[in-house]
């Protein structure tokens, strides 16, 4: 029988059951900060980066993200310099989600890094997982895009609005479509 938290095998991409006081707490407390961001923003966009400081795990110089955000815990994410993040971002951080430097994120972009079991009964007991999602350097994810746990996307690409991205994109390449699939090289 294991001795680690939820949070202990949440974070080493175990299965964990997330309804665990702990987590629940934590989540309680991102909603809470995520919800003061916006009302910072609203007063003072400069301002409120101090809130995104509390609740993300790293913030580069220079970062501008439109609220609303939507976030599992926040301390999972870090965000690069220079990154510009527009309105309805939704990261659920269960596992780490790195975000490069100089990327643009579209609205209403999903990063999902949860996954759940495919057998029935696990996933009736309410087990979970997670697998990190890593989004390199001047890459742009155009809105309504969807990046599922796992999955890596290399420097300078190009993620086309609405799709949905489920195994690693190289650098250098313009994906789009459900799944997501390489149309062209840049460069």
């Amino acid at each position: 029988m294991s001795t680690m938290t939820q949070q202990e095998k949440m974070l080493a991409g175990q299965l964990y059951q997330a309804d665990d006081p702990q987590l629940q707490q934590a989540a309680r407390r991102a909603y809470l900060l995520t919800r003061q961001y916006e009302a910072a923003y609203a007063a003072d966009a400069d301002a409120a980066q101090d809130v995104l400081r509390e609740l993300l795990g790293a913030l580069g110089d220079k970062v501008h993200i439109k609220p609303p955000l939507f976030v599992d815990y926040g301390s999972s994410i870090r965000i690069g310099a220079g990154t510009f993040v527009n309105y309805g971002l939704m990261a659920l951080d269960v596992a780490a989600i790195t975000i490069g430097e100089d990327v643009q994120i579209g609205p209403n972009v999903q990063l999902l890094t949860p996954t759940h079991p495919v057998e029935p009964g696990p996933r009736r007991d309410k087990w979970e997982a997670a697998k990190p999602i890593v989004i390199g350097d001047n890459v742009w994810l155009g809105g309504g895009a969807i990046v599922l746990a796992g999955v890596t996307i290399g420097e300078n690409s190009v993620v086309g609005a609405g799709a949905v991205v489920t195994k690693d994109v190289p650098a250098n390449v313009v994906v789009a479509g459900n799944p997501a699939r390489i149309l062209r090289r840049i460069g």
